[in-house]
């Protein structure tokens, strides 16, 4: 049997919720050879109430109930209305402007990569609008606007890549349903709300590793700094989430040097031409190419199968723009290995348009970080 087709025994999410029944053939993953990234629960009572387990959610601390068609059961449960509707929507939306759940690691990875690629932003009219507007240009606006943000905002993204790293290590171990069903009518009739969380996402002492808050087995530590060799070989080296959260460590830490190169009294003294190539533009080039690679992964890990877009699924489109701005990240110096106008105008251009594609990607995140409870209607 295929890798991406059952889980290990040691990580069967929710083996031990007698409320939830297990579907064996709804187990998919993109990848033959690495872990399943979705599954399909049917919870024992409720037949109108199912779960769906990712991978994705279950880093970041979110439950996706699953509400069917009316069966033949007899008990039927009041759900909450889906996710995808223009009021739920609008509230997500406005919790963003009025939560702020800083002990929730995933809400610090959003937060951090948003305010990010703000300053990436910045950064991009540093360095586009001399190019469109010179009238508007200032005799330091690239030397010292430019490098300076440059410097700054590769410095957020690498905060930000640690963090995610962080949250991969510390998945719910033995998954979390997040739901409770509560008798709220005289004639019996019973509703699904979010309850009986197990992540270490609301618990607002997660890093106390002497608490064992998010699904772990007693004795063990909640929190994580690394995970042990035999979880990096039997779990993680094989998990979809790990490897794309890898790949933009990777990319970030390469990236960050070009930003320190950038800073002023450095980028200045960059001569001759082969030290600047070295140590400013490679970088960007390498760096670029592992966040294109991890916008990649971060879209394959919510797909059923590797050809199968995902247009449904938030993640699917957080990775899609970050795939977006990793090639706008990779193009600039691409083309700024040159020094004719048209090629100095282009990576400034790529620049501005990878740095805008990232804040899209980031701000969506920063909703999904705080949806922690959605509803979808079954499609099968």
């Amino acid at each position: 049997m295929a890798r991406n087709a059952a889980f290990h025994p040691e990580r069967e999410p929710l083996k031990n919720d007698t409320s939830l029944r297990l579907d064996n053939r709804k187990i998919h993953g993109p990848v033959t050879f690495l872990n399943p990234t979705q599954a399909r629960y049917d919870h024992a009572t409720a037949s109108n109430v199912g779960f769906n387990w990712t991978s994705r959610n279950n880093r970041k601390g979110r439950h996706a109930l699953v509400v069917k068609p009316p069966g033949a059961a007899s008990a039927q449960y009041t759900t909450p209305p889906p996710s995808n509707t223009a009021k739920e929507v609008l509230k997500g939306i406005w919790r963003m402007f009025w939560y702020y759940p800083i002990w929730d690691v995933s809400y610090l990875v959003a937060v951090v990569f948003t305010w990010g690629s703000v300053i990436w932003v910045i950064n991009a009219f540093f360095a586009f609008l001399p190019f469109t507007n010179p009238s508007t240009s200032f005799p330091t606006e690239t030397l010292y606007g430019g490098g300076i943000t440059a410097f700054i905002g590769a410095t957020v993204f690498e905060i930000g890549s640690v963090l995610l790293m962080l949250e991969a290590v510390n998945e719910n171990r033995t998954g979390c349903f997040g739901w409770a069903l509560e008798e709220v009518y005289e004639d019996h009739l019973s509703r699904v709300k979010p309850d009986n969380c197990t992540h270490h996402h609301p618990n607002k002492g997660n890093l106390n590793p002497t608490v064992s808050t998010d699904g772990t087995p007693p004795g063990a530590k909640s929190w994580v700094w690394w995970p042990s060799w035999h979880e990096l070989r039997t779990h993680y080296l094989h998990d979809l989430g790990f490897i794309a959260c890898s790949w933009q460590m990777f990319g970030a830490t390469v990236f960050w040097i070009s930003g320190f190169t950038a800073l002023p009294g450095i980028f200045n003294h960059l001569s001759p031409i082969s030290v600047l190539n070295g140590v400013y533009w490679v970088p960007q080039v390498v760096g670029g190419t592992g966040f294109v690679i991890s916008g990649t992964l971060f879209m394959l890990e919510t797909q059923k199968h590797w050809w199968q877009p995902a247009f449904g699924v938030l993640g699917w489109h957080i990775g899609f723009w970050n795939l977006v701005g990793g090639i706008g990240f990779t193009l600039c110096p691409i083309f700024g290995f040159g020094t004719s106008y048209w090629r100095e105008y282009q990576a400034s251009c790529s620049t501005f348009w990878g740095s805008w594609a990232f804040l899209v990607g980031s701000a969506i995140q920063w909703y999904e970080s705080l949806d922690k409870n959605p509803v979808e209607k079954a499609n099968g």
